[in-house]
């Protein structure tokens, strides 16, 4: 069995190409327990072809990574998951995924979860994100040994990632950069009507930004109304009932959206009935939602400018160059923590020859005890023995099972396995141990 990953991300696929793909709560779910009929679907004599998996979906990407029994069986089932999951033919598809295998898979994880991965280097949310993928992956019991020691791996990364290295010290993220391209293009912000939809993490940040950078005529549109409320309080801004939303776009310079719904919430239509009451005024929407808040074709209509998450790559960071500092340093940390990850996997091989190993030699044990205790009297007696033989068992196979453990760093693991199977006969089990 192998880790293997299928997946698209903002340098691979168009913000509409990996819309489609983006899942959260429920649809997330969802996905899962459908991931699960896909386990069981291609179940085989020689067993299953995906065994373990787990969906990452955020603004920037869609991967799945599984432990398949065979490489290019279990990307083909991945790829079939995809289509069958949004009812897109394969072929529109394929253009924009990416196949990974083994420690290329690995790696590649780790890396995202370090934020190197990301559209914004070093980005904070993304550690959280892959924390939380993980959590709803063992939820939907997609996760077993395999993936689970493997989060545990990739989760240390992006912990001593932020924590041994400057990339944390520097971080910024998407709702930054929305602030920073609006400060770009229209100055001073004190005087700017901004208007936040949404009250989840990314608008909290968006708007803790602006009012750090002046912005002091802000406003928060969310379908729930005391989610408004809280998060007004928290950056000093006015909350407004979704129901005012057509009269907060009359008198916006700057719109930006951050829901997490599964759907547009500013439709054109909407937008065309209120541009007359703006009087030619520019409207400007910053939409990093995904998938998208704003419908695409309110960026053909007249004064209206939409910038969506890909236009954000046109930002330029200010702090880029410290956190680049920082890439090998967490490079190490990856190097340090795959190696820690493949000894692992390579003791799991080593250790069912131990316990074969053992068990033979208890059998053994236990055939020659019984008949040197045929000759002894006395219950006490009896235990000596008993526990005399156990104990030349066990400083017998000591020293042997701690060389075989430890050779397993050096690459020799599973050659001194295959011979210990070998001459111990520990594959035959209708074998019994010679008398």
């Amino acid at each position: 069995m192998s880790m293997i990953a299928v997946g698209m991300n903002h340098r691979t696929a168009p913000v509409d190409v990996r819309e489609q793909f983006s899942l959260s709560g429920c649809g997330l779910a969802m996905a899962l327990e459908e991931l699960r009929k896909v386990m069981n679907e291609n179940e085989t004599d020689d067993g299953v072809a995906i065994r373990e998996g787990l969906i990452l979906s955020t603004c920037n990407r869609f991967e799945i990574y599984a432990v398949a029994k065979e490489r290019k069986h279990g990307w083909q089932v991945l790829r079939q998951y995809m289509q069958r999951l949004q009812g897109l033919p394969l072929d529109q598809v394929r253009p924009y995924l990416y196949q990974l295998e083994g420690p290329e898979a690995l790696e590649h994880l780790m890396r995202v979860a370090a934020g190197l991965d990301s559209m914004v280097l070093g980005e904070p949310q993304i550690l959280g994100q892959v924390g939380e993928a993980i959590m709803e992956a063992r939820n939907a019991g997609t996760v077993g040994v395999a993936l689970s020691e493997v989060a545990k791996r990739v989760l240390r990364v992006g912990k001593r990632a932020r924590t041994e290295t400057a990339i944390g010290k520097f971080t910024t993220s998407v709702s930054h950069a929305a602030v920073k391209l609006a400060q770009d293009r229209l100055g001073d912000l004190s005087q700017a009507y901004i208007v936040l939809i949404g009250a989840g993490e990314m608008a909290t940040i968006a708007g803790r930004s602006f009012r750090e950078r002046g912005a002091t005529h802000m406003f928060v549109v969310n379908r729930t109304y005391s989610r408004s409320v809280q998060l007004a309080e928290s950056i000093g801004a006015r909350p407004q009932n979704w129901y005012h939303l057509p009269e907060a776009l009359v008198r916006a310079d700057l719109v930006v959206t951050t829901t997490n719904a599964p759907h547009t919430v500013i439709f054109a239509k909407d937008v065309a009935e209120i541009l007359p009451k703006r009087e030619g005024r520019p409207l400007w929407f910053i939409d990093i939602a995904l998938p998208r808040d704003v419908d695409p074709a309110v960026a053909n209509m007249d004064y209206v400018t939409v910038n969506d998450i890909d236009d954000l790559r046109v930002v330029v960071d200010s702090s880029r160059e410290q956190r680049q500092a920082a890439i090998p340093q967490i490079e190490q940390i990856i190097s340090e923590e795959l190696r820690h990850y493949y000894d692992w996997n390579q003791s799991r091989d080593v250790v069912p020859v131990v316990v074969d190993l053992r068990r033979r030699m208890q059998v053994l044990i236990e055939k020659e005890t019984e008949v040197a205790l045929r000759r002894v009297v006395t219950p006490e007696d009896k235990a000596i023995v008993s526990q005399l033989a156990h104990r030349i068992l066990h400083k017998i196979l000591h020293e042997p099972t701690t060389r075989l453990k430890a050779s397993v760093a050096n690459g020799n693991g599973l050659a001194y396995a295959d011979a210990i199977r070998e001459l111990f006969a520990l594959d035959d089990d209708r074998k019994e141990p010679d008398q």
